[in-house]
């Protein structure tokens, strides 16, 4: 681990941060950008970004597994015979973006009660984000641990609904049918077939 006086605060998630975390960052918002769609018809918004790069969306390599996996599903996308850029430019088609409030995955050193001030410090950077940058006509609540932020998402002018709504166990556990039909219906992309 780097020393502490040469890590500094992140700005994609507020944790300290050191050379190689800034970078790992960087790459991942290179790949997301990649797909973003000119028009953003839903936004969908996690709390934080998977570990994982096989869980991170726009990673352009391995399977969709977890967070990537659940995600596609919902929205109807099928991965079935399809690599991952073909995938994802289903998705990008459908007018939907994936960002995460606290951009980057935790660090060991962080415990489950230290997410909650991370999430607030970092939650105005995501509304400046969404307001001025992506601009999108809707924006979906996916994880359980933007519930306690979620009043304030919806009560901050981002320019567009926010619904927390059927996505909520999107991330934290396989939705039914009915959670998923819903999902849809928000997104406005229900006419999509079961993946």
């Amino acid at each position: 681990m780097a020393h502490v006086s040469q890590l500094l605060p992140c700005d994609g998630c507020g944790q300290l941060a050191d050379p190689q975390h800034i970078a790992v960052r960087l790459r991942r918002l290179e790949w997301a950008t990649r797909y973003r769609p000119i028009h953003i018809q839903a936004l969908v918004l996690g709390g934080i970004a998977p570990q994982s790069n096989d869980e991170f969306l726009y990673s352009p390599d391995g399977p969709f597994d977890g967070e990537a996996h659940r995600v596609l599903h919902a929205v109807g996308v099928s991965t079935h015979g399809k690599n991952r850029e073909s995938a994802l430019t289903e998705f990008q088609k459908l007018g939907l973006m994936l960002i995460h409030v606290l951009e980057c995955p935790l660090s060991p050193e962080h415990s489950g009660f230290e997410v909650q001030p991370l999430l607030e410090n970092q939650l105005a950077a995501a509304v400046t984000r969404v307001r001025r940058s992506l601009k999108p006509k809707r924006v979906l609540l996916m994880s359980r641990t933007l519930q306690s932020v979620a009043d304030r998402l919806r009560e901050t002018d981002l320019g567009c609904p926010v619904h927390p709504a059927a996505g909520v166990l999107l991330t934290d556990s396989s939705p039914g049918d009915a959670e998923i039909q819903a999902f849809r219906a928000v997104l406005g992309i229900s006419h999509v077939q079961t993946a």
